[in-house]
């Protein structure tokens, strides 16, 4: 058990640079170095995580211990891939409170904020090279974008339209391909027939038995009670209406809606966060942004960052530190439960749901919306960091910006370089400007 448990420390301290990144250290060490499974087995199961709801690399890491050792193995892998990630991301946000007065963080989080723009932007690329390859999809896109910009339709009510788009497609191209069928009928009957059974045949033998079902529900059960208890007992001690029980109905509804990675969920999360509930200014949450660029682990920690501010502010009767810590615990805990809950109620039947066609048609307009969304939080974002309150531009931002860029896209550089640049012409650009 050692060695694995090194194994996925190893894979959490080395989880830089976003999905992509993570995606492929857990690919070289699970399948290349490891061989816990076999290529097919891996991309399988990364076609599944991308239709849940949460970070998709943390998923895969769960069902990736699930598959080699067991349920308490993808509790321990998903643990591992998030811990060192969290526990920079605390240390950071401590460090951020402490800090803000002081000259050198304005600067260093100038080139931070600068290059996540480019990061950004080079995520919606990568995006809609995957995702936007119809013209439906391109509409869909386009409508949550301007959805989220103008503030047009709540997130979950835009989430709901576009699955119900995407159902409609489906049923679209179902009934053009029942036409091809129909005209294509002078196919040979027994051909056609020998192969309906033996599709019959292949699901009969993919139906779970009944021990399965209970073991779903026995899950099932499990995760709800682990996911909600600590925000039932911080109604029952601190009041239905503390900060505590806000928190957690609000990222757990933020975990059960995160369908596109962390970018499409930060546009909802900003909106919600800075305008209605004022728990951050939109340059802490752009800071945010920034420092969770520079940990390890999923992106999706800024939610964390954004629990520890919010805890910092109203600590009420509890020492700051207390207060932004136990908040930002459970931000962690309704963000991260929900996805563990997902990979081990759905990896039995991984098979059968990758086999869903409306469900991937579905998902596939919700990635989607998705790109639409995270052009909204890139347009969001620039705004707040390259334009003054005033609205004036701000030119160290314009220019510490295009040198990311430039690295991004010219000069194809990674994350690390990307960021160390940025950082040191913020610095520069401080003594100029």
């Amino acid at each position: 058990m050692m060695p694995y448990l090194r194994d996925w420390l190893r894979i959490g301290l080395l989880s830089f640079g976003g999905p992509a990144a993570q995606i492929s250290v857990m690919h070289r060490i699970a399948v290349e170095e490891r061989r816990w499974v076999s290529e097919d087995e891996f991309l399988q199961a990364l076609n599944f995580c991308t239709l849940l709801p949460g970070p998709e690399a943390h998923q895969l890491s769960v069902w990736l211990g699930w598959k080699t050792q067991g349920f308490a193995g993808g509790v321990v892998a998903g643990s591992l891939f998030v811990l060192p990630g969290s526990c920079c991301m605390l240390l950071l946000s401590w460090i951020y409170t402490q800090s803000q007065s002081l000259p050198i963080s304005h600067t260093i989080l100038l080139g931070l904020k600068c290059a996540v723009l480019s990061i950004v932007l080079q995520a919606v690329i990568r995006l809609s090279a995957r995702c936007l390859k119809t013209a439906f999809a391109w509409c869909v896109s386009a409508i949550a974008c301007l959805c989220s910009l103008f503030d047009l339709l709540p997130f979950p009510l835009l989430i709901g339209l576009t699955v119900l788009a995407g159902l409609l497609q489906h049923l679209h191209r179902t009934r053009n391909l029942r036409s091809v069928d129909k005209a294509l009928s002078n196919e040979p009957a027994a051909a056609s027939c020998a192969a309906v059974r033996a599709d019959a045949d292949s699901n009969l033998q993919r139906q779970p038995q009944t021990s399965q079902w209970l073991r779903s529900c026995m899950t099932l059960l499990t995760g709800l009670l682990l996911w909600w208890l600590p925000v039932i007992a911080c109604g029952l001690f601190a009041g239905w209406e503390s900060l505590w029980v806000r928190l957690g109905i609000f990222f757990s509804k933020a975990a059960v809606l995160t369908f596109g990675g962390a970018y499409a969920v930060l546009s909802f999360v900003s909106r919600t966060v800075v305008h209605e509930f004022h728990w951050l200014s939109p340059s802490e949450m752009a800071d945010g942004l920034g420092l969770a660029e520079t940990t390890p682990g999923p992106l999706i920690l800024v939610l964390q960052h954004v629990g520890f501010l919010a805890g910092w502010k109203s600590s009420g009767s509890l020492s700051p530190v207390v207060a932004a810590a136990m908040a930002a615990a459970l931000t962690s805990w309704v963000t991260f439960v929900p996805s563990f809950l997902w990979v081990l109620l759905g990896a039995p039947w991984l098979q059968r749901i990758n086999d869903v066609s409306w469900l991937r048609c579905a998902m596939q307009a919700v990635s989607a919306a998705a790109t639409g969304l995270i052009v909204a939080l890139w347009a969001e974002l620039a705004g707040n960091t390259l334009i003054a309150p005033g609205g004036s531009p701000q030119p160290e931002a314009i220019v510490v910006t295009l040198i990311g860029a430039l690295l991004t896209f010219a000069f194809r550089r990674g994350l690390a370089i990307i960021l160390l640049a940025c950082l040191t012409a913020g610095c520069l650009t401080e003594w100029i400007f």
